[in-house]
């Protein structure tokens, strides 16, 4: 098959791609800064360089321009440990601060750039007073299991006899015997078996609670424990749609991913005064606008496109792309890591066009005359955890009018496989496989 090389709209991207280096160019930051959430994608769940960029641009908007959380596609409880370590609050290396994340697939938060980052982040906290600390935060929901465990934890420490009426709620999940898919199905099917009347009641509980905080140092414990009730009812919520299609789950992934953002806004607003910057990492799929990809046909929305629609101009979406190199990505759900090559794009694909504008790595910032240029839908690809080569046009591409999907996009050559930390092993129960394999985005 010929190369796709539309000139004129080759020429037109030429003329507006700006050449970078390591770090992000002042353009870029200054139009992210602009906005309150900055939205930093990544093309793969293991590439380096989108993951070095996202740090690089989100010490600058800490720096420079005062953002107070970083928010990633991870989950919450695990998260949390990560935010007591760079605020001061616990002891230990960044190592240890990065154990909590030990599900499958654990190179997503586990790997050298994301230890590098929150060192630097712990250090920048030591500088600034308690109420000025930047926060590390998780916005995902597998971890129900996980967020049980934890409101429990804060119970006994906050109020017991309301722990005790916490374990008699959520005893309702032990028939499953943590088999979240077994308990999908049993509920999903019209058993008349379900555990959403329980865990409404344990958040309805919480939120109306004016516990102090348990004797830990953290003003927020409270804030902590209601967001991982919040988890634990919207998790419930997403295993009983499991069966119903993908469209169903994958929406209310994305609805409590833009839910928690909400949450955390109006919490740290109300200890700021004003309404937070905040980073935001995670995949292409989930920050890119949704309306403007083959997703919206499948009737799916994203985070990218609910906080357009909840939050308009403030909200600044950024893509990042590569044409070939390699990836950390295992064959299989809960299959052992490797690092693949990566094929060169495909011909029609906006990674072929961005390989033809000719810098090795680029921004691409446009203006109103070369966005319209860019709603023409082209093949974008993305890769999750899960990376199948062999089946790379059906598995890993789809189509996207990236002009209207991203407000800015990164595109990066050739780049090369995220290094992980070493594995080990796993304290806690498996999570249950999410609605998102085989590409795992």
């Amino acid at each position: 098959m010929p190369a796709f090389r539309p000139e004129p709209l080759l020429q037109a991207i030429r003329g507006q791609a700006h050449p970078m280096g390591q770090e992000p160019p002042a353009a870029l930051v200054d139009a992210l800064a602009a906005r309150r959430l900055a939205l930093l994608g990544e093309a793969s769940h293991g590439t380096h360089e989108f993951y070095a960029l996202r740090a690089a641009i989100t010490r600058a908007l800490i720096v420079q321009h005062g953002c107070k959380a970083v928010v990633i596609e991870g989950d919450w409880p695990d998260a949390g440990r990560i935010n007591r370590w760079v605020r001061g609050l616990d002891a230990g290396s960044a190592d240890e601060a990065l154990s909590g994340f030990e599900r499958f697939p654990t190179w997503m938060w586990r790997n050298t750039v994301v230890r590098e980052f929150i060192a630097w982040l712990r250090e920048h906290n030591q500088s600034q007073p308690p109420w000025q600390r930047v926060g590390f935060y998780g916005m995902d929901l597998y971890s129900l299991f996980g967020s049980v465990r934890e409101v429990l934890a804060y119970l006994d420490r906050a109020d017991p006899e309301a722990a005790q009426r916490a374990r008699l709620r959520y005893a309702c999940f032990d028939h499953f015997q943590q088999n979240l898919q077994a308990y999908g199905y049993a509920a999903g099917f019209g058993t008349g078996f379900s555990c959403e009347e329980a865990v409404v009641a344990q958040l309805t509980e919480l939120l109306r609670s004016q516990s102090p905080a348990a004797d830990e140092g953290d003003p927020d414990e409270l804030f902590h424990a209601q967001q991982n009730a919040r988890l634990v009812r919207n998790a419930e919520q997403y295993y009983r749609a499991m069966f119903r299609g993908r469209a169903s789950s994958w929406n209310l992934r994305d609805l409590h991913m833009v839910d928690t953002l909400q949450a955390l806004r109006a919490h740290l607003q109300e200890r700021m005064g004003e309404p937070p910057r905040m980073a935001v990492w995670a995949h292409n799929s989930h920050l890119g606008d949704a309306s403007a990809t083959g997703m919206s046909e499948q009737g799916e929305w994203n985070v990218g496109e609910l906080t357009r629609k909840r939050w308009p101009g403030e909200t600044f979406l950024l893509g990042f792309t590569t044409y070939q190199g390699t990836v950390r990505a295992a064959s299989d759900w809960d299959a052992h890591a490797e690092v693949k090559r990566v094929r060169p794009g495909l011909p029609g694909s906006w990674e072929a066009l961005f390989h033809e504008v000719g810098p090795e790595r680029f921004l691409l910032l446009p203006d109103p005359a070369l966005r319209a240029q860019l709603q023409a839908p082209l093949l974008e690809r993305a890769i999750g955890v899960i990376y199948l080569p062999e089946t790379e046009r059906r598995s890993h591409y789809f189509s996207a009018r990236i002009g209207a999907q991203f407000d800015a996009v990164i595109h990066i050559d050739r780049t090369r496989a995220l290094e992980s930390l070493p594995e080990h092993p796993a304290t806690t129960p498996e999570v249950e496989v999410p609605e998102t394999y085989p590409a795992g985005v």
